[in-house]
């Protein structure tokens, strides 16, 4: 029998968060970001419930050509654009777009030999200080490109550093914004610059090319500000388990290595399949949330390599056997979010989804 440890992968929440940032910005193409294997889900996954997205976006050409292997003809964006001459000749195969942020990829493409019909994504340096090319240097760039015979449409892009909250006492993205305005103002081409944080929280934005990632996962981009319920998400992915042995502890009794956690009084712990070598965070402290038989209860003591502990004072029909919610949907329905786990380590959601291992078994509902 395999270890009851299990990653559920819900379709239909896929869809569903997918559908929330197409009703969000309607006038946009909405493109589903899957890098980093699809923030763990698997691409293959999520292609099903990413099929009616109008492109996806990802960072390198394996990841592309999983995505052309399972038919997808439409649109895909390479995010970080190309890493070498020979990504180009890939671009070309695949009909890949890609960013254009450096002058080195410049050059790659006015050596390209071949006869080919690129589409970029200029990227702007608005802020962020990560990718892009400074603003002052940006409409000289977009001229060299727009001549370039291998060059058939510039998209305008740059990311948001701050569309999850404020920045330095004002909205968060109101320094990028008129940065990339009136830069742009009368440059044709389409634009793409929204995330999920600004698709979620700034819906009025002229963003043609809108770049849906961690909402499409049942995050919120900017918990504890927003939960998932605020913006309508439902969790995407369920880390399962079940408790394999309870201890009853006296006063005074410790539990896990280096004795963080110590008794009070009477308790009953549950020992649970999973730890950090499944994905859960080690540092995760006494009190994060977890939920058993769809009841809600909380981490006690230090997470080892492969159990942790759970009180189970209060689960009164727990016992050997019974179904741990790590964070997710329980089989009852009930909801734990990945974010309000993710807190309990002092980090966030993408990290603990992109976390799990592959000793974990994922299965799709």
């Amino acid at each position: 029998m395999p270890r009851p440890i299990t990653a559920v992968i819900h379709s239909q929440s896929l869809q569903h968060n997918l559908n929330v940032a197409r009703t969000e910005m309607p006038n946009s193409q909405v493109y589903a970001v899957v890098k980093a294997n699809a923030y763990g889900h698997g691409i293959e996954r999520v292609y099903e419930a990413f099929k009616q997205a109008d492109g996806f976006a990802l960072l390198d050409i394996a990841e592309a050509r999983r995505i052309r292997a399972l038919g997808w003809k439409g649109p895909i964006l390479l995010l970080e654009g190309i890493f070498s001459e020979q990504d180009l000749f890939d671009c070309d195969e695949l009909n890949l777009s890609f960013t254009l942020h450096s002058e080195y990829q410049i050059e790659w493409l006015e050596r390209f030999p071949r006869a080919a019909q690129f589409d970029l994504y200029l990227k702007m340096n608005s802020g962020m200080n990560r990718l892009g090319f400074a603003a002052e240097h940006y409409r000289d760039i977009w001229q060299h490109l727009s001549k370039l015979a291998n060059v058939q449409s510039i998209t305008h892009m740059m990311h948001f550093s701050d569309a999850d909250g404020d920045r330095l006492g004002r909205s968060g993205i109101e320094h990028q914004c008129q940065i990339f305005d009136a830069v742009i103002q009368d440059l044709p081409g389409a634009c793409s610059v929204c995330n999920s944080a600004a698709i979620l929280r700034h819906a009025d934005l002229n963003s043609d090319v809108i770049r849906s990632g961690i909402m499409l996962y049942g995050s919120s981009p900017d918990f504890p500000a927003h939960s998932i319920d605020d913006w309508n998400l439902q969790p995407a992915m369920s880390l399962r388990s079940e408790i394999i042995a309870i201890q009853q502890l006296k006063a005074g009794d410790s539990v896990g290595y280096g004795s963080r956690f110590v008794a009070e009084q009477e308790m009953s712990i549950g020992i649970v399949a999973c730890g950090y070598a499944d994905g859960y965070q080690r540092l995760s402290k006494t009190g994060t949330p977890i939920l058993v038989n769809g009841q809600r209860s909380h981490l006690v003591g230090r997470v080892s390599m492969d159990m942790l502990a759970v009180d189970l004072t209060t689960i009164h029909d727990a016992g050997v056997g019974s179904e741990v919610v790590l964070w997710g949907k329980s089989s009852q329905g009930v909801v734990l979010s990945i974010d309000e786990v993710a807190a309990g380590s002092g980090t966030i959601g993408y990290e603990l989804m992109c976390a799990v291992t592959a000793r974990v078994n994922f299965v799709q509902d």
